[in-house]
Order: structure tokens, then C-alpha cells, then sequence
């Protein structure tokens, strides 16, 4: 037997879809992909969506389109707050604009902010909060928008593992100015690789479109807030406005999105289904320190933390599972300040040691729309001693 970290969601639905796009010989940027962020904008209760080639490119787009904002636009050297542990490419696009970042440790249960340490790393030098919902598990998104309110400050979500989750009944990944989503193989849906950009905010709609397409004019709407449109068509069909990128998504990805959509509400259903067995068998068991689920999760993964007693015993769990054939991942990318890519940030650590615990203790096991009773329960016995 073996347990994988992630399995195919595509089935003939999203066969006939790219073999749809094939046979119009229309593969670049079109009507799919325009399709698919109107169904996704309405799915999750946002006005405007904005499909990139990846979720990393929507943390960049995002990030980007918050500099060449009219008001209230971040600068060069602007501090703000991010936690610890997240996705490398969480960190880079602010990194890569300027941005000082401050890290802020996790809680060990939840796995997102330690909220009183949140609080204190806040100054009045902080323009933005970077949100991560690790895993699936929604952050406390009442302290941390009343923490913004309050202080006038931007709050940015990076969604891109928690397609799906609600906080309080409101669907996590809109909370933000700027709110991103992974369609990654593995992720909640997929296109293979691809990624959106949510926002009620129509200027950093306007942005976000042009920054994902070289930069320039062309799918701007007629009132497009950033630019004015001149009567030269010869000029204005490549007139760049912005410093951009081209990390525009393709036909096929945005058909295979809009079917994926229509399953999102089963697929979270199963996944929820696995997570409820996986809490019956290893919530109590006294080895391990499992995710809390804050609101409704949506499940990416299982994580398993050794408590204290157990801390030096990792490698040893690890092998088990490669001798089983269970796969495991280091949690989401552990904690980035151990990475060796950190020596490049311009940055301030607030407190690390949940974060540092949890990288040096801690693994996930993989969670897929598909019934895993039977390798959750492969799982348990495999670690019923070590």
C-alpha cells in the first residue's frame, strides 16, 4: 500500500475541456480564462478576479499593484508583518519590491500568528499585514482585521493553501485589499499551474490586469482609472504603462478552472470527511500535536508535530513512513528563516521559537478530494509505535 501527497482530480469533465480548447486553436488569454474569473469573483463573494499563471505570480501581482496605487501605495523600505512559517514565494515579491519585513512567530496549534505576538510586533511604521491561513486552517481574522482598521493598515492575504475555508461563515481569502489563490496540481482545484488575484477594489483590479500583461493598456476597460486613452489605435494597442511581467494564464488552464469550480464544494466536502477520521485517530494521541482547526478548515494537509517528549525522534518517524511507503513534506515550507535564501531579506525577527520548533519537529502528510479512510488508517498503524 502507499499513501501519496496528492492525487489527479481530472476526469472527463476536464478532458473534454482542454480537448475543447484544442479544436478552437485559441490557446492564449481569452474567453475561459475571462469566464473563470467571473465565476470565481461571484464563488467567493468578491467583485473582480484576475487569473495569473501561478499563485507565487499573484503574490507578485498583488504585491506589485499595491506600489502604483493612487493613495495610501506602499514604498521602498515600508515595514510589514509576516509570519514565520508560509511558502517561500510569500516572502519574495516583498522582498523583491523593498518592503523590510518583520517576522512574527506562529502559534503551535494553529500553525498561522501567534495574535498577542502580532500585536506587540505592530508599529506605527507598519503599512501592511501578510495573512497566511497555513494549510487550510483559517487565521483569526477578526483580531487581525480590527488590528488593520485600528492602524490604518493594509492587510494582504495569501490564500493560496486555503481555497475554501471560512471564518465565521465568511469564506477566508476575503478579507483582504488584496487576496491571492494557488490552482497549483495539488491545491484545492486545479489548472495544472495557475493562480488568481481577488479584490473589491477596482484600481487594483486595473493594476493587477496590466502588471500581468507586459505592462501595458491593452484589456483595460473604457474607464479604467489608470490611464487615459488617447485617439492614436496604432500607438495605444502597445502603449506600456506600468513595469510589468507577462504571467498571463492560458486557455486551457482557464477551462480546466471553470470546470474544477463546479466541483470545489464536494471536493472540500471529502476532504473535511478525511480530516474527521484523521482527528478521531491522533487527536488524542499524547505524540503528536495536531492542527487546530480555527473556523472551517478546508484541509490541505495533516500535520503531525512530535511533543516535547518525542522532539528527538523525527528521523525515526520518517523512516517508518519512506519504509511504508507514506509520503511526507516539511510543513508548507517550514520556517523560512532557516532557509539559506534569508541572508537576502532586509528584515527584523520578532520571535521565532514556535516556528523553529515546528521546523525541526514537525512534518505533514498529504490530504486529497478522495476518500483516505483507508491510508489515514494505514497511517495510524504504521506510527502506532516508535
Amino acid at each position: 500500500m502507499s499513501y501519496e501527497l496528492a492525487y489527479s482530480t481530472f476526469s472527463k469533465e476536464e478532458k473534454e475541456a482542454m480537448y475543447s480548447v484544442i479544436e478552437s486553436d485559441m490557446f492564449t488569454m481569452g474567453k475561459n480564462v475571462k469566464e473563470f474569473e467571473q465565476s470565481f469573483a461571484n464563488y467567493f463573494g468578491q467583485k473582480y478576479a484576475v487569473m495569473v499563471n501561478s499563485g507565487s505570480s499573484a503574490n507578485l501581482i498583488g504585491v506589485a499593484s499595491l506600489f502604483y496605487k493612487k493613495d495610501n501605495s506602499l514604498k521602498r523600505g515600508d515595514e510589514v508583518i509576516v509570519p514565520c512559517i508560509s511558502w517561500s514565494t510569500t516572502f519574495y515579491p516583498l522582498h523583491q519590491y523593498g518592503l523590510k519585513l518583520k517576522f512574527v512567530d506562529i502559534d503551535l496549534e494553529t500553525l498561522n500568528y501567534d495574535i498577542d505576538d502580532l500585536k506587540k510586533a505592530i508599529t506605527p511604521n507598519t503599512k501592511m499585514i501578510v495573512a497566511v491561513s497555513i494549510l487550510g486552517n483559517p487565521c483569526y481574522f477578526d483580531e487581525i482585521t480590527k488590528l488593520c482598521q485600528d492602524n490604518n493598515i493594509i492587510l494582504f492575504e495569501d490564500n493560496c493553501e486555503s481555497m475554501g475555508a471560512k471564518f465565521n461563515n465568511r469564506f477566508t481569502g476575503s478579507f483582504g485589499l488584496v487576496n491571492t489563490f494557488s490552482t497549483f496540481f495539488s491545491h484545492h482545484i486545479s489548472t495544472m499551474e495557475g493562480g488568481l488575484i481577488l479584490t473589491d477594489d477596482y484600481e487594483i483590479y486595473c493594476l493587477a490586469k496590466s502588471l500581468r500583461n507586459h505592462g501595458w493598456t491593452r484589456d483595460q476597460d473604457e474607464n479604467s482609472p489608470i490611464f487615459e486613452k488617447r485617439e492614436d489605435d496604432f500607438f495605444e494597442a502597445y502603449r506600456f504603462i506600468l513595469p510589468g511581467y507577462n504571467v498571463r494564464p492560458n486557455e486551457i488552464q482557464g477551462a480546466l478552472g471553470k470546470e474544477q469550480l463546479k466541483k470545489l464544494d464536494n471536493f472540500l466536502k471529502i476532504r473535511r470527511d478525511n480530516a474527521e477520521y484523521f482527528v478521531e485517530l491522533f487527536g488524542d494521541d499524547k505524540r503528536f500535536i495536531i492542527q487546530k482547526e480555527v473556523g472551517e478548515s478546508s484541509w490541505f494537509s495533516f500535520t503531525l508535530i512530535l511533543a516535547k517528549d518525542y522532539q528527538d525522534k523525527r528521523d525515526i518517524v520518517l523512516n517508518k513512513l519512506k519504509n511504508a511507503n507514506i509520503s511526507y513534506r516539511i510543513i508548507t515550507g517550514g520556517n523560512i528563516l532557516k532557509h539559506d535564501v534569508s541572508k537576502y531579506f532586509d528584515c527584523e525577527v520578532t520571535g521565532r521559537k514556535n516556528a523553529d520548533y515546528a521546523h525541526e519537529n514537525g512534518f505533514f502528510i498529504g490530504n486529497a478530494p478522495t476518500n483516505l479512510r483507508k491510508e489515514i488508517k494505514y497511517l495510524y498503524d504504521t506510527l502506532k509505535s516508535f
